[in-house]
């Protein structure tokens, strides 16, 4: 038989007391928390572990326990100190006392806690996120893409729940210059480690339709500045830098800028901060194209002036032309009336004495001829008995009267022809223009054409009124028909 034998209680209360008396002190002792539960009696049981940097691979594993009492003062002190929420994921570096328990075996209780040590951890690990994204090159990407002149179709990753977002829809749906608005709720979670995961598929729902939003606002208002820790994440970081569509930021803190604020195209504070960043630009467009307006009116307006002086000149130039025009004409026919005047009383005496010269041409011819036929009758009746010369004489006594009748009737013809020449040339005389107008008539004129109806008239008409010592120039402003 063994001698020495130990149960194993025997062997764990040895082992027990062993690391009492070896670790009797406290150790700072620093550590990630892979795992982190509460029970329902406050107390926290906690996994810590060490990570290879290089090749992540575990170094180290180990439990831990804050007791409910420790807990309560030790999670608030943390998360206001470092605005970070004491969970899983994080690097502490925690005062803890080594214990052993024969049933549970080895574990740290911790008994206290140093925030700065996490915030250290938490800004090198930012700064780490950022380089990683410049040496990339993809820092800036998003900024760098063209924000829409009026974004009005807006996709929105955000909790449905989340305290900002009604707020954010309310604005931007009653704002006071009547803007139209579209937007989309692509749902998220916005705290937590499932946060960066449930953010990266609401960018992948909107990639799908990529060329209908105008561009991304991720927001989430209100809740606790420790919450944030989720948007300091290098994929989420990542995927907002290669989004084609412009990303707005308002995800509810004012002094942190977190590595998502810091990629996205624009960072604001707050959900309604991007309403109001929204519905500025807009209106600063609508304001613009006002201007243009304006400016447009102004120039057109700057034109027609330009235009109707123009028209202005050209018309009077014109006004003064046809006036000259006008006066040219006149003298024109003045001078073919003087000329008609004078040569009128010439024509007709030309007329009179051609038709004088003509009648006695055919006198002397008529006289002539009957002298010839009376010498050769009175040849042929010398030859004749007495009978037959007198029949001769009796016919030649006929034919003297006849000669006598053809001379009164040619002269009676004459004067016929003379005297219609007077009735012609007194009725020409009386429809002169000249001689009209000395009766107290007048002749009026529009545009250069003779009025001759009322129907070519119309109230605003310019006329020109004949008299016989001058011109008048007048308009019409009434007319009234008469018989």
């Amino acid at each position: 038989m063994v001698n020495n034998q130990l149960s194993l209680a025997e062997l764990n209360a040895l082992i027990g007391e062993t690391i009492d008396d070896a670790f009797s002190q406290m150790y700072w002792i620093r550590a990630e928390i892979s795992e982190f539960t509460v029970n329902r009696t406050g107390h926290c049981y906690l996994e810590l572990v060490e990570i290879d940097e290089a090749t992540k691979e575990v170094l180290a594993r180990g439990r831990a326990t804050i007791w409910s009492y420790t807990f309560r003062m030790l999670k608030p002190y943390f998360e206001t100190t470092t605005g970070q929420s004491f969970t899983e994921g994080i690097k502490v570096l925690v005062q803890a006392k080594v214990e052993y328990h024969p049933v549970y075996g080895l574990s740290l209780n911790i008994r206290d806690i140093d925030p700065t040590f996490t915030m250290g951890d938490m800004a090198r690990k930012r700064r780490e996120i950022i380089q990683q994204l410049e040496e990339d090159g993809v820092l800036t990407m998003n900024k760098e893409l063209q924000l829409p002149l009026v974004p009005q179709r807006i996709a929105i990753i955000s909790s449905p729940t989340a305290a900002g977002l009604q707020d954010f829809l309310d604005q931007l749906e009653n704002n006071p210059h009547q803007i139209k608005f579209y937007t989309k709720l692509f749902p998220a979670i916005m705290q937590g480690n499932d946060s960066p995961d449930s953010i990266m598929q609401a960018l992948e729902q909107i990639f799908q339709y990529e060329s209908f939003f105008d561009v991304v606002a991720i927001i989430r208002g209100g809740g606790a500045q420790l919450d944030l820790a989720s948007f300091d994440h290098y994929e989420l970081a990542y995927h907002v830098t290669q989004f084609p569509i412009p990303v707005i930021t308002g995800i509810g803190h004012d002094k942190d800028e977190t590595v998502v604020d810091l990629v996205a195209h624009t960072k604001l504070k707050t959900p309604t901060a991007v309403a109001g960043f929204l519905i500025s630009g807009a209106l600063a467009f609508e304001q613009e194209l006002l201007q243009f307006e304006n400016r447009f009116i102004d120039l057109v307006q700057q034109r027609l002036e330009k235009e109707k002086t123009y028209l202005q000149n050209v018309g009077q130039k014109l006004a003064n032309d046809v006036r000259q025009l006008i006066l040219k004409e006149e003298g024109g026919f003045n001078l073919q009336k003087l000329r008609l005047e004078k040569s009128i009383p010439s024509f007709f005496n030309q007329k009179e004495n051609e038709f004088k010269r003509f009648q006695q041409q055919l006198e002397r011819s008529g006289l002539n001829y009957l002298k010839e036929q009376s010498f050769d009758l009175n040849q042929k009746i010398s030859g004749l008995d007495f009978y037959t010369q007198r029949q001769f004489r009796m016919m030649r006594s006929k034919l003297d009267q006849t000669s006598q009748e053809f001379k009164i009737r040619l002269k009676e013809g004459f004067k016929q022809r003379t005297v219609q020449l007077q009735n012609y040339e007194e009725k020409t005389r009386l429809v002169d223009p000249m001689q009209i107008l000395k009766r107290g008539y007048s002749i009026t004129y529009k545009e250069g054409q003779l009025v001759k109806s009322l129907n070519n008239l119309k109230k605003g008409d310019k006329l020109q009124t004949q008299l016989v010592d001058g011109k008048i120039e007048s308009e019409v402003t009434k007319s009234e028909a008469g018989r």
